[in-house]
């Protein structure tokens, strides 16, 4: 792993024994972009870049009428002097003006990885993991230089890239646009990829192929949200799980955020992702420092399949942090769906006592706990014990729980605020608004203003004395809106489009001390189930709610879609009841449980109510389950059938020595006289024996991958089977 200047070609090389990405310094001014790859070990510069001069397009040296940055593969491409194609950022002057002129000015080289402030980010644990590289670029006119900032680490199939703009000048200068990341490729043949839904089917996964023009994914609602995740993917035409170049890109960011895809009429593609720049921009006083999110862009050519291993790698290791990082987590029962609103403390008991009975390990009370909360029309903002519910307080019921052999884990939603509370009476300002206009509610609530300094002290004040008041070692974090009238009472009429992403960064801040303040509670962020699952989150919070839809047939497609990035370790999967609370289908206890199985297990549902074979079967699950955990949370995913193509679904862990694997395998609806059919397995090393399931019959490696393992022949609708492999000796 290492970065080099090579002086004669002028080109920065980036590599690490697997893939190199190469910039060249262009007439000693501009930045472009000439390769992302596999490694490779240099390139003449005559055979990298072509200069031809187009008609309307612009001359930008007049030493070579053949130059121009409208044809130019950038790396960071500006708006107004030339190029017509999709900026990366966009600035405006005293003046009034937008035109922007950044030309090259020095570099620097550094082992390591330095922090980005205030902001979430991939991180080492040891200056050997990686290098860095840091352009710089100045507008002399304008006074204000820009930091490219590129990191390659050792391990990892991936390069991450942030940019910060320094004033440097004695005016203001405002930001109307500025991504995290910008790659310039030199042909247009590829599909994209992206993760779209809605609540209750996020993550659903759509490839089409690029068309001229443009083409983006966004959010504008104030969270990373369920409709798009901030990522995508270009894929070469023969792409598949296995095969194919793929490049991976996801925004280490939690708010509104914009990716966008050009393909100009010579057949190049241009990628941008950063923050959404609608209704965004940011004044920059002289002195002052912006940072973008970071951008992590991943490289593979082993398929979608070798991108969302390194994608996965990087998250477990290099994105969440935390005792719990390398743990698994204990299985949870949670009382929602048992009783919503309506529960008394020796109700939660009954639940516990049968919980405990069938080996789960966490109790989670969620929300209606606090003050006079009994539907959600009142009271968020008020994190207050109701005494008529819980008499004894948090306290008492973690007492009670501890008492069983069990942890204790509470719901709250902080960001949130309800009119009809005694924190809004109070402080009816301390809410996105604007003056005026009419504050829109949704789910009855409003959003609190974390853009303000106060407003976060007292949150975090005041969630310290509530994680302080019991023992409590599961914290479920959740935002069940999306923001409407961005606006903050405290911000100048100049600053009033800087509110969105103040609001982020006031969150992170929150969730930065209080995760430092209370290291031994395990975090997992929901926004309305799926809703912001990004790396931003994920970075203070190790886990987050996939869907409030826990139906075992939807979450096959959610689930699928969501390890496109996001590994097992960091998804929370239930188990819920029959029918369905969110589509209405029956479907067995079995595979519910073995949906929930491929993630981390836990339970929503009135469990004390299952029948005695029921109980049965919930033990018998939960005790495999702590058998294969390690390798599911902890191991590399191969995904076998798309629940997107068809009836069967299947994927698979495989432990780092491939001495043990799991494969789930679902069918959703039966077909009449099916024919015979064999999963092919992946991931295995074809030289070592395995068994399945303990059975006496042994299988090579290569014989299971090549040939297959035979399914029985299905003859009843929502059918699954989990099989455990292990290496015979």
């Amino acid at each position: 792993m290492t970065i080099e200047w090579k002086e004669e070609e002028k080109i920065f090389h980036l590599y690490n024994g697997r893939v190199s990405y190469m910039i060249q310094l262009v007439h000693g001014k501009y930045l472009a972009h000439v390769y992302w790859g596999n490694q490779i070990q240099m390139m003449q510069p005559s055979s990298i870049l072509q200069f031809k001069g187009r008609a309307f397009s612009p001359m930008n040296e007049p030493s070579d009428p053949r130059f121009s940055l409208d044809t130019l593969p950038q790396e960071f491409p500006a708006f107004g002097n030339g190029d017509f194609r999709t900026p990366a950022y966009r600035l405006q002057s005293p003046d009034g003006s937008t035109v922007t002129h950044f030309v090259y000015d020095s570099f620097e080289i550094m082992k390591g990885k330095p922090l980005i402030k205030g902001l979430p980010m991939t991180y080492v644990e040891n200056t050997l993991e990686a290098d860095t590289l840091v352009i710089t670029m100045v507008d002399s006119m304008l006074g204000v230089g820009m930091n490219l900032y590129y990191t390659i680490y050792r391990d990892f199939d991936m390069i991450t890239r942030s940019v910060s703009f320094e004033n440097l000048g004695s005016g203001e200068v405002r930001i109307q646009q500025c991504m995290s990341m910008s790659v310039d490729f030199h042909d247009s043949n590829w599909d994209w990829l992206h993760l779209q839904g809605t609540w209750a089917r996020e993550r659903h996964i759509e490839r089409r192929p690029l068309i001229h023009g443009v083409q983006s994914i966004s959010s504008s609602r104030g969270a990373s949200s369920h409709q798009h995740n901030p990522f995508l993917a270009l894929l070469s035409k023969d792409a598949t799980e296995d095969h194919g170049v793929v490049y991976g890109i996801s925004l280490v960011y939690s708010g509104n955020f914009q990716a966008t895809i050009e393909v100009d009429p010579f057949e190049t593609t241009r990628i941008s992702m950063g923050i959404n720049p609608l209704n965004f921009s940011w004044l920059l006083n002289p002195g002052e420092i912006f940072q973008t999110p970071e951008a992590l862009m991943v490289y593979s050519s082993e398929g979608l399949g070798g991108m969302s291993r390194t994608f996965h790698k990087i998250i477990r290791s290099r994105v969440c942090r935390g005792v719990y990082r390398d743990r698994t987590r204990p299985i949870l029962i949670n009382n929602w769906e048992a009783t919503y609103f309506h529960f008394t403390e020796k109700k939660l008991k009954e639940i516990a006592d049968a919980a405990k009975d069938l080996g789960i390990e966490l109790f989670v009370l969620d929300d209606g706990w606090f003050g006079h909360r009994d539907n959600d029309k009142s009271s968020l903002g008020d994190w207050i014990v109701n005494r008529k519910k819980l008499p004894h307080g948090l306290k008492g019921l973690a007492s009670y729980l501890n008492g069983l052999g069990m942890q204790f884990g509470l719901w709250v939603e902080p960001e949130m605020v309800s009119p009809d509370s005694d924190l809004y009476r109070n402080h009816p300002d301390w809410c996105l608004h604007v003056p005026g206009r009419n504050r829109t509610l949704s789910r009855n609530q409003l959003v609190l203003d974390l853009s303000r300094e106060d407003v976060c002290n007292w949150l975090i004040e005041t969630l310290t004395t509530l994680f302080q008041s019991a023992s409590i070692r599961y914290v479920k974090w959740d935002m069940n809106r999306n923001m409407t009238e961005v606006g903050s009472a405290l911000l100048p009429p100049e600053r009033q489009q800087e509110t969105s992403h103040r609001y982020m960064l006031g969150l992170y801040r929150i969730l930065e001390v209080l995760t430092q303040r209370f290291p031994e509670i395990l975090f997992e962020s929901c926004s309305g189930g799926g809703g912001r699952f990004d790396l931003g989150m994920l970075y203070y919070m190790p886990q987050t709610w996939t869907s409030d839809d826990t139906d075992a047939v939807e979450r096959l497609k959610i689930q699928y879609g969501t390890s496109m990035v996001y590994p097992a370790l960091v998804m929370g999967a239930h188990v819920s009841d029959v029918p369905n609370h969110q589509v209405g289908r029956m479907t067995p206890l079995r595979m519910r449980c073995h949906v929930a199985m491929a993630a981390n297990l836990g339970f929503e549902l009135n469990i004390d109510k299952l029948s005695r074979d029921d109980k049965a079967l919930v033990r018998q699950e939960i005790q495999f389950y702590h058998q294969i955990k390690n390798v599911v949370l902890f191991g590399d995913l191969y995904r076998l059938l798309s629940p997107f193509k068809g009836m069967d679904t299947a994927w698979m862990y495989v432990d780092e020595n491939q001495e043990q694997a799991v494969v789930f395998y679902y069918k959703t609806l039966a077909t009449p006289n099916p024919p015979f059919f064999r999963l092919k397995l992946r991931g295995l090393n074809p030289k070592l024996k395995y068994k399945i399931n303990d059975n006496k019959r042994v299988y090579y490696g290569d014989e299971l991958m090549k040939i297959g393992m035979s399914l029985p022949l299905i003859k009843t609708d929502f059918f699954s089977e989990i099989y455990y492999l292990k290496r015979d000796e």
